[in-house]
């Protein structure tokens, strides 16, 4: 019992989505909250700070996007744009199982960062398209939503997906930051741990008692059915006083924050999802993989020392063989 309650505790201060609901408005959310997940996935690539503050949002959002599947299955979001951080991609696999990383130039990045040494994630990421892809695995189709980005936030790309697609009035916050430890690494550095954390907020509208020529207009406004509704903006209103620091400050619990924002609504909070970080690959996985090739394309793949590596692009493990494991 004492287990259970240890645990139980673990997973509301950290790694971790807490669905909710308002009560007086009945507007639904999760809180999202990361930081061994998060802190391992960063480790793994040791990317500049401003690829891995953004690739760190970006595992945020799709653990608040992916903990609202209502099946068993996959939910890929991934940016393709002509910034320097050319390619990002996070996959949930529910429960929650989290994975990601990002493709940057890294010349690139030098000349940005020589002149602007504060690089922006909009400047990092530049222009082209962000896709969320829903898999429900088996023999059912794949879904997929794509929207432009013209020097936009991961949070600004999604909300125009939700606003395009889904149709949905949407609040968004993401956060990132880097906890200093006390003491040095191995190697005498400063010690750090990344955190993580976000809050998403939609309304779903009651279409009772609006005409057609209510909804009409509404459309030619460009205005979302329930975007005017006086719960929603004061919700609305109240989430967007969440600073940063609170969406990753370890000693605040989840449910105090959502109180702190939301008492005067009321907030009703349901089970925590756990959220880990994984990868599905292994060296048998790999090992299939180049049986696929022949001799001459497996003899060009060797490198100087006379093995065949093949480096995981999400954990960035590497999986060496000899010529004759392959035969």
């Amino acid at each position: 019992m004492a287990e259970q309650q240890a645990d139980r505790e673990a997973v509301a201060l950290s790694d971790m989505v807490l669905p909710f609901q308002t009560v007086a408005s009945r507007v639904s959310g999760r809180l999202v909250r990361l930081s061994a997940t998060v802190d391992e996935v960063l480790r793994q690539h040791d990317y500049p700070l401003p690829v891995s503050e953004t690739l760190g949002q970006a595992l945020a959002l799709t653990a608040l996007l992916g903990t609202g599947l209502k099946f068993e299955g996959r939910l890929i979001l991934q940016t393709k744009t002509d910034g320097v951080v050319g390619f990002l991609v996070v996959d949930f696999e529910t429960p929650g199982k989290l994975r990601g990383y990002a493709s940057f130039d890294a010349q690139g990045f030098a000349k940005l960062q020589e002149a602007d040494a504060t690089i922006s994630e909009a400047a990092l990421l530049g222009s082209g398209h962000l896709a969320m892809t829903i898999d429900p695995g088996g023999d059912m189709d794949r879904y997929q939503g794509i929207v432009a980005m013209d020097r936009s936030t991961l949070a600004e790309g999604a909300l125009t997906y939700f606003r395009q697609s889904e149709q949905l009035p949407t609040f968004l916050r993401l956060a990132i930051a880097r906890e200093r430890l006390p003491g040095t690494t191995a190697d005498g550095a400063e010690a750090w741990r990344w955190r993580a954390g976000g809050l998403l907020l939609q309304h779903v509208a009651e279409t009772g008692g609006r005409t057609s020529e209510d909804l009409a207009e509404q459309e030619e406004r460009g205005v979302l059915l329930g975007e005017e509704d006086d719960h929603w903006q004061r919700v609305a209103i109240l989430a967007s006083t969440v600073e940063d620091h609170e969406l990753v400050d370890p000693t605040l619990t989840p449910e105090r924050l959502l109180y702190r924002l939301f008492h005067e609504e009321g907030v009703q909070v349901f089970e925590a999802r756990r959220i880990t970080s994984h990868c599905k690959c292994s060296r048998e996985t790999v090992h299939d993989f180049l049986r696929r090739f022949g001799p001459a394309e497996l003899a060009d793949m060797r490198e100087p020392d006379g093995t065949i590596a093949v480096t995981c692009e999400f954990c960035s493990t590497r999986y060496p063989f000899r010529l004759e494991d392959l035969e």
